[in-house]
Formats: structure tokens, sequence, C-alpha cells
């Protein structure tokens, strides 16, 4: 089972905490976004007598506002395609589950988020993974690539889009593509939607939902902790128009009894949450993406692909190891007495000596605090040991 690539330094900023030290945290996709006030309102007005279960695949009430909410965005389905999950992570892990036996294989780009590797060593399912290049800003591999792993063991491909670690938005022209590759294998396509209202510059969101004759084919994965800002309430779904896997996921839901009773009244509730609430959030997080990708790409030996989407970055370093680096900027570094927490890009490839010289912000802080952040972050790669680009270097176009 691997560590988070997201939690395993939280020893070290909490030690650096006791030392007296700020800690900027630009290592976990932790909104600091208010959960809009109908969510929260409905929890502090909840009335019942009898904290009960719910049904294992949610409540009819909550699927049925879901199909509101879905049916808005085009993917023309009803309360009985929805199983509600405990977190978009257990939608995930009953997908795998239901479609997948031990030792089967899931195709997934990556870098990617990194719990697919803990869900599918829960599973016994086996990664294959497919590299893409930041030199290329994440975009989806080739289809070519694609074939060249795919074996009589295949069942699925993952995507996320928007990405998360890498914040890339894949456009309908490769979902096409891989449309065309699911049919022609006949593969399951899971899609974890999980920043589906995070799409910037006007770009406009894809889902396999929207795509014609994949129906049988489409897993779509999906949480309320980004987009109403809402991480703790662990609230999920799993959605599918294939009768056969629905109806096998509910097994796995009966199997943990059922999802929370008080996040599903949250949840309803959320729904109904207007649409200048999006507008703003969306504003802000492009706001804070601009400040961070010009900040990042004018310190000397860094590159930051300009991200169409979600709330995080992938950045390149002139670091020779970024497991080491993170761990460094905790235990040693400190800039007026400040610091900065990231994730090492290491833990969202399954490949091995991949990501070496590569981090993953999340710009989930205000901009004031972003560009102090990376103040202490230029500081430190001046400072770090193993720094691996010099100014003479660069001088020399080596």
């Amino acid at each position: 089972m691997p560590a988070s690539p997201i939690r395993k330094l939280t020893p070290f900023a909490d030690k650096a905490k006791q030392e007296g030290k700020k800690v900027y945290h630009l290592n976990i996709g932790q909104p600091d976004i208010e959960t809009p006030e109908g969510m929260l309102n409905a929890v502090k007005n909840i009335d019942f007598d009898i904290w009960a279960y719910t049904p294992s695949e949610g409540t009819l009430s909550y699927r049925k506002k879901l199909t509101e909410y879905y049916n808005k965005l085009g993917y023309n389905i009803d309360a009985g395609n929805i199983i509600v999950t405990t977190g978009g992570s257990e939608a995930i892990t009953i997908a795998m589950m239901t479609c997948l036996d031990p030792g089967d294989e899931v195709i997934i780009p990556e870098p990617f988020y990194a719990n697919y590797n803990g869900f599918a060593s829960q599973s016994d399912v086996v990664v294959k993974p497919i590299l893409a290049f930041i030199e290329n800003d994440f975009a989806l591999p080739p289809i070519a690539e694609f074939e060249k792993l795919i074996t009589d063991k295949t069942r699925a491909i993952i995507i996320c889009s928007p990405n998360n670690p890498t914040g890339y938005l894949y456009t309908r022209e490769e979902l096409e593509a891989l449309k065309t590759l699911c049919l022609k294998y006949d593969l399951f396509l899971f899609c974890d939607e999980a920043y589906r209202e995070f799409c910037y510059d006007g770009r406009e969101f894809i889902s396999p939902m929207h795509l014609e004759g994949l129906d049988e084919h489409v897993i779509v994965m999906d949480t309320v902790s980004k987009r109403y800002s809402a991480c703790g309430a662990r609230l999920g779904c799993l959605i599918t128009k294939n009768k056969n896997v629905w109806n096998t996921a509910l097994k796995f839901a009966q199997a943990r009894l059922s999802p929370g009773m008080v996040e599903q009244i949250a949840g309803e509730a959320a729904v109904d949450t207007p649409d200048e609430y999006f507008t703003k959030v969306n504003k802000e997080y492009t706001s804070r993406r601009n400040t961070l990708v010009k900040a990042l790409n004018n310190i000397e030996g860094v590159y930051c692909p300009n991200p169409g989407g979600a709330f995080y970055v992938v950045a390149k370093l002139p670091i020779d190891n970024a497991d080491k680096f993170c761990q460094w900027l905790l235990e040693e570094f400190s800039y007026n007495n400040q610091t900065v927490m990231l994730a090492p890009a290491t833990g969202f490839y399954s490949s091995a000596n991949t990501g070496l010289n590569e981090v993953r912000f999340a710009y989930v802080l205000n901009n004031d605090d972003l560009k102090t952040a990376i103040v202490c972050l230029e500081e430190a790669l001046k400072a770090y040991p193993g720094r691996t680009i010099h100014s003479e270097q660069l001088a020399a176009g080596k």
C-alpha cells in the first residue's frame, strides 16, 4: 500500500510549526473558499428523532435532486443511474471492484491522482501507467501508445478531467479518441469529475457522458468535496447507465450498509446553490492560477504549464529529488521564519524514477499568501544543496 504524497510529510510540517515556523500549505486540495450557506443551513436546521440508516444506494430524494444538477449539464440520467457514496474515494473503489477482477489491468495517464494507486492496491488491480509529459503540458498521450499497453487483462481506462494533479482539461477530440478505443476493445471508461466546475479562460468541459454510443462503457465518479468546498462531508456518487454495472456496484454499497444521512441532507440543499457562487469561485481561482503560474515561471530554472482547470499545477524545479527537497523545506529551511509545504510529484506517478524534479502545487490560498509562499520557494531554491541548475549554466545555454 503506497504512502500518500499529499499527507506523508505531515509529521515534518507539524514539527516545523512546533518550532514556530509559519507553513504555507500548497500540498493538499483543501479549499479556503466558504461552503455555500444553503448547505450549512441545511445541517444547522436538521430536525429528526432517529439518526437512521439510509438506503444503500442513497436516499431517493437526494438522488432525484442530483439528477436536476446532472441533467442541467446534459447527462440525461435518472435516479436509477446513481449510487451515493462516502466521498469520491468510495465511488472509485466501488467502480474498480465492480468492473475489475483481481489481476485485471487499468490504464491511467500519469501523473494521476495518487490514491488511484492505493485504491488499485486494495482491489488487487494492476495499474498500467501511460506517460503524459510536462513538455507537452500533460496532454493526453497518443492513442497508439494506449494500444501498446492493451492485453487480454485490460478492462478499463481512468481519466480525471480537469486533472488532478496537472490541471489539464481534456478536449472533445481527445475524449472522442478514447471513445473509439473503448468501443474497439470493449473497455470501461472511468471519469473522475471532481473538478468539473473549475474550467478557466472560457474552455469547455466535456464529459464522456456527452459522447454518443458510449453509455454502456462510462462510469462517472464524483464528489461534493471540491465543488462546494465541503471536503469533510465525505459525500460523492457513482453514475452509470449500464444496469449490470449498477446492480453489481449496489452489492458493494450494501456491504458497507449506507452513506451518511446528514451528509445527504446537506448535499440535497447544495444542488440549489446559485450560479453566482460558482462564478465568483471560478474568478477567484483563475486569479490565483495566474498569480502562481506567472510567479513560478519567473523563477530561474522553473517551468510550469498554464492549466485549463482544477486548482493544481505540476511544475518542474531545478532540484535533484522532489521527495528530498519537500522534506528539506520543512526540516531545514526557513525564510523570515516561514516555509512551504508541497507534494512531491513522484507519488503521482506509477512508473519508476519519474517526476523526480516535479512538485504539485495546490493554489488553495489567497493571492497574497501565494505570493509570499513563492518568495519562500525562490529563496529555498537558491539555498537548496541539491539544486541542479545555476546561473552560469543558464547563461551558457546548458
